[in-house]
């Protein structure tokens, strides 16, 4: 069957061509075609919003061009339009960033209606039309990019419509789900403190995460802090991170873990007495506001409420230590418990002069779980038993053998 359409590859496949990176995934654009035209040519139609459909043999999705039309506030505001007279330059005008509204067609030439090779060459992300402004989402997609591609700036007039649309309301129109999705992803790009650089300097974070913003300009004793600045500091955190190659669970709690820091007093600075508490409650007033799922958030909270702790804790005698796992369900939860200490190492190393500096709490107290995880719990609770203790008095003696195990352990 012959066709009399065009099919073009776009987006980050182009992009991620032209820097010499991994494709990832395929986005394909067709030109000149109907709803009709696709389905006689054997393809299988899967989108709701726009047409979309699935390539008959390769089973890629594959859609329309189209044009879009705002028509409410928020990004599902939009009216799309798609017909065989769309052109390719139309459909590529309505992309988020130049180095985005690329394609290239089924003979590898490449289609630049908007400068995103000289854009790339550059190393600017700079937006297509006066059309990103429609879209809040873009605002986060954006500094994610920023996180992805860490050597590109923001071109000035971009940042200045970002301004724009905030102070328009548009990221007050943004629901948790998709904040979420956006904020996720750019924590587990190479460079997550560069999200948060551009989300500030749009004027977005003050919106999306005010506790983290309120971080910026408060000071931190300078003996344990040389970077001084707690925004700075969290920046340094997440970007230990992603040396590290830590999970979602992990960067999240960083990002979480000192935000009580943004609420002392005045005349208390530079110390933060008690910041601990205030980080745990307002960990859990932004997975609340965004919807965090439940693993991120039980870790960000524990993180909060102990990474001092964790912090100290080679200077606790046994049965401190012992109170430190019991606090963290480290028995029950192990694998939780080993992620605490890997953000508290992350912690640790987030500060000016000290990325490389040793961190012995982890290797001590996770050699501490692994002693008392071989403690016999069965016969500790048989021994109580035959003692004639009941209920807590079973539970105690489970802990004075663990306890035993910590001191006795060759650690």
């Amino acid at each position: 069957m012959s066709k009399t359409f065009q099919t073009y590859l776009v987006g980050g496949a182009v992009r991620d061509r032209l820097l010499g990176l991994p494709v990832q995934d395929r986005d394909w654009v067709v030109v000149g075609a109907s709803p009709q035209d696709l389905l006689a040519a054997g393809y299988q139609p899967v989108g709701k919003d726009f047409p979309v459909f699935l390539h008959p043999e390769t089973h890629e999705e594959v859609a329309l061009a189209r044009t879009e039309r705002k028509t409410a506030a928020g990004y599902h505001g939009f009216a799309f339009h798609a017909a065989p007279d769309v052109t390719l330059e139309q459909d590529l005008a309505r992309r988020d960033l130049t180095i985005n509204a690329m394609a290239q067609d089924e003979a590898g030439q490449v289609i630049d209606p908007y400068d995103g090779q000289r854009d790339i060459a550059d190393k600017v992300l700079r937006h297509v039309s006066p059309a990103f402004g429609e879209d809040p989402v873009r605002i986060l997609r954006l500094a994610r990019f920023a996180a992805r591609f860490a050597d590109f700036t923001v071109a000035p007039e971009t940042i200045e419509l970002m301004r724009a649309m905030v102070a328009a309301g548009e990221v007050d129109a943004l629901v948790a789900e998709r904040v979420w999705q956006e904020l996720s992803r750019g924590l587990m790009e190479n460079k997550p403190s560069r999200m948060f650089e551009v989300l500030r300097q749009a004027g977005a974070l003050a919106k999306l995460l005010p506790e983290v913003d309120a971080l910026f300009g408060v000071p931190q004793p300078e003996a344990h802090h040389p970077e001084i600045d707690t925004g700075i500091h969290l920046l340094m955190v997440l970007d230990q991170c992603a040396l590290q190659g830590a999970p979602l669970t992990v960067r999240y709690a960083c990002l979480c873990h000192d935000l009580g820091k943004g609420t002392t007093r005045q005349e208390e600075l530079p110390r933060h007495i008690g910041h601990e508490k205030r980080s745990e409650d307002l960990a859990a007033q932004v997975s609340a506001r965004w919807k965090v799922p439940s693993d991120c958030r039980e870790l960000a909270e524990l993180v909060a409420r102990e990474h001092t702790h964790v912090h100290q804790s080679q200077g606790f005698t046994a049965e401190a230590r012992l109170r430190l796992m019991e606090r963290c369900d480290a028995w029950r939860r192990p694998e939780r418990f080993a992620e605490l200490l890997w953000a508290c190492e992350c912690d640790a190393r987030g500060r000016l002069g000290l990325e490389a500096r040793d961190y012995p709490q982890r290797k001590r107290l996770a050699a501490d779980l692994a002693a008392t995880q071989r403690v016999d719990l069965a016969a500790a609770s048989a021994e109580a038993i035959a003692r004639g203790a009941k209920g807590p008095d079973i539970g105690r003696a489970v802990q004075r053998a663990r306890l035993m195990a910590l001191k006795t352990a060759n650690i």
